[in-house]
């Protein structure tokens, strides 16, 4: 079985870095037309010049900072251009750790913004064409903090647990018209950002509590997103499909 994105627009959504920049370069070998978001004006510049220069027409970069409503505001209505969108990962997140008495209200309003209504308000807008279309995949991506949870995490938390909502609530109402909605919650993953918060010995005290016993890859989480927003997936909807290596379990 071959997965094909050939002819088809995909929104990734937080696709700089991270996780995210691996769902985009996955989806460009496999042929999809992307419309791609990341924070950094000067780093967007830069990479749609890159495409424009390598002659990549199929890459659309966008600089949206979805904490700010009239950011988001302005990327939706350039959504709202587009003739269809086939696919739609909701991949962009921040973190803020703190303690719930410690916690500051600016703080609360920037993770529900970036993490939960802005998956909202792009749904919204793209459900529209999708079923239009009579097609589409959303896959938003959760997280195992979004299952369980840990001291200091409770706005993280609560936004995951909502995503996750979000997810089962839009593919009931979506399922009638071939969209279907799915999350996938990973768990640790061996990013830049990983590498860069936490210390080498961070990383192997909770890699020794993974059941595995070591962080998941990037690809490893792509090739489970890659499967729901494909066309091989045709009845998989409203599911959470959490990629760990056991963690949640122990």
């Amino acid at each position: 079985m071959n997965i094909d994105f050939q002819g088809q627009t995909v929104l990734v959504t937080g696709a700089t870095r991270g996780m995210g920049k691996r769902f985009a370069d996955d989806f460009a070998k496999l042929g999809a037309d992307l419309i791609l978001t990341g924070t950094d004006k000067e780093k967007i510049e830069r990479l749609n010049r890159e495409a424009r220069r390598d002659g990549q027409t199929f890459k659309k970069y966008y600089a949206v900072d979805f904490a700010n409503a009239e950011s988001t505001k302005v990327f939706l209505e350039a959504i709202e251009t587009y003739q269809k969108i086939d696919v739609c990962i909701n991949n962009a997140g921040i973190n803020r750790i703190n303690f719930i008495d410690e916690t500051s209200l600016e703080d609360w309003k920037d993770i529900l913004n970036v993490n939960l209504d802005a998956p909202f308000r792009i749904i919204r807008t793209v459900s529209r064409l999708m079923k239009k279309n009579r097609y589409g995949r959303i896959v938003n991506i959760a997280s195992i903090f979004g299952c369980i949870s840990k001291a200091k995490r409770s706005m993280y938390t609560t936004t995951k647990f909502g995503l996750r909502g979000l997810t089962v609530t839009s593919s009931i109402e979506l399922a009638p018209y071939n969209v279907l909605v799915n999350s996938v919650s990973p768990g640790f993953v061996l990013t830049e950002l990983t590498k860069k918060i936490l210390s080498k010995a961070e990383m192997k005290d909770l890699a020794c509590q993974v059941p595995m016993g070591r962080f998941a890859e990037p690809d490893e989480i792509s090739k489970v997103v890659l499967f729901l927003a494909s066309s091989l997936n045709t009845y998989l909807t409203g599911q959470n499909i959490v990629v760990d290596g056991g963690f949640v379990n122990v």
